[in-house]
């Protein structure tokens, strides 16, 4: 490639993305716009259900070149105003996502507090469709929301973005592993299914290594999966667990990220963290292991099917009325 002109290809490439956005941001507002006209116009009684469906044949009939408006697109335009207008904050961030995530996230979500959640986490994230639907799915709101991480107390000394970045729990729906399966059937489909599970994990973590070595005096360790957090600017170590947590598998982790400090870890970077993933655990017996530890280490579980969700709604209406 012809170096001289890589300049030109980026301001390219930039004024289209930024053409993309004005276009969908127009187009979010004509929503907006037709779903407040027909809220208020059925509002006063002054439209039916009869009304809007002679609109939509309408605009067909005189417009066969505008698409995207019939009857039943319409009162959803209308269902997209009356949900959100009430929220101006909310409606300003809506029109930095497409129509398209608009529609799956307030036609699949209940409660304003879920939507604006996916609608920030789709910003975020940059979600395309398909990786909002599975997030949805996999009920990532209802996980958070319930979320009882537990941390070192030096990882929550450390940085006050840390409970925002790691989560409790996990869903690994994707993988497809028997009903038995060990570390090594984990790991490998973890690795196989990598653009999966960094959807899963967040887009900030890069992934380095699987079976990363260090070497310590004259002996070989090897860290399960390795990778560098952009927003955190540190190396992330996983410890894979097909079993319950045991308070001794954090000695080895603890022991990998001395490794990673002393050896690898760059001036620049900040001390590494250690994710224990194991497939159950105990909140007490976590809690009570990781009450003195001064490393940076947390514990999360993993499940391999998608969580149910009336369970996890019925979790967090329980922990708001323990609030109350």
């Amino acid at each position: 490639m012809d170096n001289r002109f890589t300049d030109i290809i980026q301001l390219i490439k930039r004024s289209r993305t930024n053409a993309i956005k004005a276009v969908n941001s127009e187009l979010i507002n004509l929503y907006w716009n037709i779903g407040e006209y027909i809220s208020k116009k059925v509002e006063f009684s002054e439209w039916g259900q009869s009304v809007v469906k002679e609109l939509s044949q309408y605009i067909q009939t005189n417009e066969p070149d505008i698409k995207g408006f019939s009857d039943k697109n319409l009162w959803r335009m209308k269902q997209f105003y009356e949900t959100y207008k009430g929220f101006p904050k909310i409606s300003t961030l809506l029109r930095e996502i497409s129509w398209s995530h608009n529609l799956a996230i307030f036609s699949r979500c209940k409660t304003i507090e879920e939507q604006e959640f996916y609608i920030k986490l789709t910003k975020q994230e940059n979600y395309s469709f398909r990786e909002l639907d599975r997030q949805i799915s996999s009920s990532q709101f209802e996980r958070t929301m319930i979320a009882n991480s537990k941390l070192s107390t030096a990882l929550r000394e450390s940085n006050a973005d840390i409970a925002n970045t790691f989560k409790d729990s996990y869903v690994f729906d994707f993988l497809n592993l028997p009903e038995t399966f060990n570390e090594s059937d984990l790991q490998k489909g973890l690795i196989q299914q990598m653009k999966k599970f960094i959807l899963e994990l967040g887009r900030d973590f890069l992934f380095i290594s699987e079976e990363y070595k260090v070497q310590v005096g004259n002996s070989d360790f090897f860290i399960d999966l390795l990778f560098f957090h952009r927003g955190l600017q540190c190396l992330v170590a996983f410890e894979l667990k097909a079993d319950k947590f045991k308070p001794e598998h954090l000695g080895q982790l603890n022991f990998y990220l001395e490794a990673l400090d002393r050896d690898v870890k760059r001036q620049n970077e900040n001390p590494s963290i250690g994710i224990l993933l194991c497939k159950d655990k105990d909140s007490e017996v976590v809690e009570y292991a990781l009450s003195r530890s001064l490393s940076p280490t947390m514990v999360a579980e993993y499940q391999t099917q998608l969580p149910d969700k009336k369970l996890l709604q019925q979790k967090i209406h329980q922990l708001f009325d323990n609030r109350e």
